[in-house]
């Protein structure tokens, strides 16, 4: 049975992902969604006329994991898609607020992500891809969101490095870098209202994110950021100083 495997399927991104797989990527079976609340999930996957499997796990624990790795090794599927969509991040210095969200910042967008990947990989065939989802934020330290940038670069690099250690496997790794999105994310990361970049920034629809994303997937790239600015603001990352570049994206 050909499965996807999307975490943080319950809301925003990752919901736009699950309505928009079916279409893309028609011959998936079964879908397996993964996120902290199981109500979310069971509502979620009322989007698609397909089977789907509800993982009530957080990815910020070991023993979530330890259950997943269980279900792989018992039910060996073969994953089609896997998007590591789970991640959150909140506005804030380093050293000042609650130690809590900037360890849940580190603990869920690389130790889950990174996590979900390695245990999932042994069961995508030739011709599979994941899908990471990262940011406009890992082209540059964005002060404020200085944890969450890091941990994005981090996805973005990882994304890359896994894509060429995969390439005789004949399985692709696309990391997808939007600039923000009108989801649940702004609010619960205290970003909306205090931030004026985030204020004056042109927004992403997470539909055609997703659509665009796996679009992206299926061609075997290994970035893709929607948006003509956020294109642009890629490219100048890439070639003026970071110092300068910092001043210009803080948060």
């Amino acid at each position: 049975m050909k499965v996807a495997i999307i975490t943080g399927a319950s809301a925003g991104l990752g919901r736009e992902f699950l309505r928009a797989m079916p279409k893309a990527y028609p011959d998936i079976e079964e879908y397996w969604l993964v996120a902290r609340r199981r109500e979310k999930l069971v509502e979620a996957a009322k989007d698609v006329p397909r089977q789907c499997r509800i993982f009530p796990l957080d990815l910020t624990k070991d023993e979530s994991y330890e259950k997943f790795a269980e279900v792989l090794e018992r039910e060996k599927p073969e994953v089609w898609m896997l998007v590591n969509n789970s991640g959150c991040g909140f506005l804030g210095n380093v050293g000042e607020g609650e130690l809590d969200r900037q360890v849940q910042m580190v603990d869920l967008n690389l130790k889950g992500l990174t996590a979900m990947t390695h245990l999932v990989i042994p069961y995508m065939p030739s011709g599979s891809h994941i899908i990471n989802v990262s940011s406009i934020a890992s082209f540059c330290p964005n002060a404020r969101m200085t944890v969450y940038s890091a941990t994005k670069s981090y996805v973005t690099a990882f994304t890359f490095g896994i894509g060429e250690e995969l390439k005789q496997k004949g399985v692709t790794a696309t990391a997808v870098c939007p600039g923000p999105m009108d989801t649940a994310f702004i609010d619960i990361g205290g970003i909306k209202g205090h931030s004026k970049t985030f204020d004056v920034l042109p927004y992403c629809d997470p539909k055609k994110v997703a659509e665009g994303a796996l679009a992206a997937a299926g061609k075997g790239r290994s970035v893709y950021t929607p948006k003509a600015f956020y294109k642009f603001y890629r490219f100048v990352a890439k070639i003026a100083p970071t110092k300068w570049m910092m001043k210009a994206s803080k948060t």
